[in-house]
């Protein structure tokens, strides 16, 4: 006997999940993990007997309900399937499957749809914060095909522009916890939570160049356990708790840039390396990049960090474009605003199946 459980896959962004209503899912979190891991095929390190894709960046979920914020259009909770430990992690946003919840939003019906664009209100749980995502709905139906390109997804697709509202310091409490820079084992760094929160450290410090493949990086063992030594120390320092069974704080590595961007990053997602950047994580290295006296500032060597108002951060498959508006005053950094372009597809709709001894669906 199995449970059936409808739920869409969706791509958004750079990365692919599954997307379901609250109500299609056990109320009581402890089992909801267990229904989320089962249908993702965790813990497994292929999951091969779920729909997970054994990584990171394909075992996501997205779970949508009505909004539980008076500004927002509905409740949206990411939720990190660990592919290896059977466990799922909501310490974090999520800013690519992010991308896909305002369509579907709209094609389930929570959101009435527009002629021409529907900007869709997304209260992010994780954070308690606001998104604004603008979804082109010519006719009032969801358009998918477009002429927008991102790096890190083949073809061109329907642009979905994203404006994040008051995600400074939404996970540490401060924009920049720790200050400007501080010094964790003897590496200089510098903390920020601009919607995630990222230790930016110069790639020199670790002896590497910061232009190495992710593979490269995951092959060295020595690196690794160094950057997760910092991680575990760092995260009580940012207000974030014990992290050993977080993804957070995500650890980048930064170098100057080799193509024509502002700096170039590699990104610890925290165990394995991204091959592109997460959108949380882009948007605070490049307020890093902004915030004078800061490593990701030093590195990047910008000369009037308040002119800036769009940032290109490279990452090991292109580049990520941040929109800011941002001001320096006395060397305190006052974000106004920060938004970016993300695409999304939704792939299949349909069901899934979990085990009726994992739960009946009652």
């Amino acid at each position: 006997m199995q449970t059936a459980i409808p739920c869409v896959i969706m791509r958004g962004g750079t990365s692919k999940g599954l997307y379901f209503h609250a109500r299609d899912l056990p109320a009581d979190e402890a089992l909801r993990e267990r229904v989320l891991c089962a249908a993702m095929g965790s813990p497994d390190p292929r999951e091969i007997d779920g729909l997970g894709g054994a990584h990171p960046l394909t075992s996501k979920v997205g779970v949508v309900a009505p909004p539980t914020h008076a500004d927002a259009d509905m409740d949206y909770l990411f939720l990190q399937v660990v592919v290896d430990e059977g466990r799922t992690d909501t310490s974090q946003n999520c800013g690519n499957i992010l991308a896909g919840v305002g369509p579907f939003a709209i094609e389930e019906g929570l959101v009435k749809a527009q002629d021409g664009f529907t900007d869709v209100r997304i209260h992010m749980v994780n954070s308690k914060s606001i998104a604004v995502a603008r979804v082109q709905t010519p006719g009032g139906k969801v358009e998918y095909d477009g002429d927008a390109r991102i790096d890190g997804v083949p073809r061109t697709h329907a642009p979905i522009p994203i404006d994040f509202l008051d995600v400074a310091g939404s996970s540490c409490g401060s924009l920049l916890p720790l200050g400007v820079k501080a010094n964790i084992q003897g590496v200089d760094v510098t903390a920020v939570d601009n919607g995630m929160p990222v230790v930016v450290m110069r790639a020199s410090d670790f002896g590497k160049s910061g232009y190495e493949r992710p593979e490269e990086l995951e092959a060295d063992s020595d690196l690794k356990a160094r950057v997760e030594k910092i991680r575990l120390e760092i995260g009580p320092k940012m207000n974030l708790g014990d992290v050993t069974k977080k993804t957070i704080p995500k650890m980048c590595l930064v170098a100057p840039p080799q193509a024509g961007g502002v700096i170039c990053t590699r990104n610890f997602i925290p165990h394995r390396v991204h091959e592109a950047i997460g959108v949380f994580g882009a948007v605070s290295v490049a307020t890093a990049c902004v915030t004078p006296g800061s490593i990701a500032a030093e590195v990047a060597g910008l000369e009037d960090a308040s002119a800036v108002n769009s940032l290109d951060v490279e990452h090991p498959t292109g580049f990520f474009t941040i929109a800011m508006d941002v001001s320096v005053d006395n060397g305190e950094v006052n974000v106004k605003r920060s938004a970016l372009l993300r695409t999304a597809r939704k792939i299949m709709r349909g069901e899934v199946y979990v085990r009726s001894s994992i739960w009946d669906g009652k």
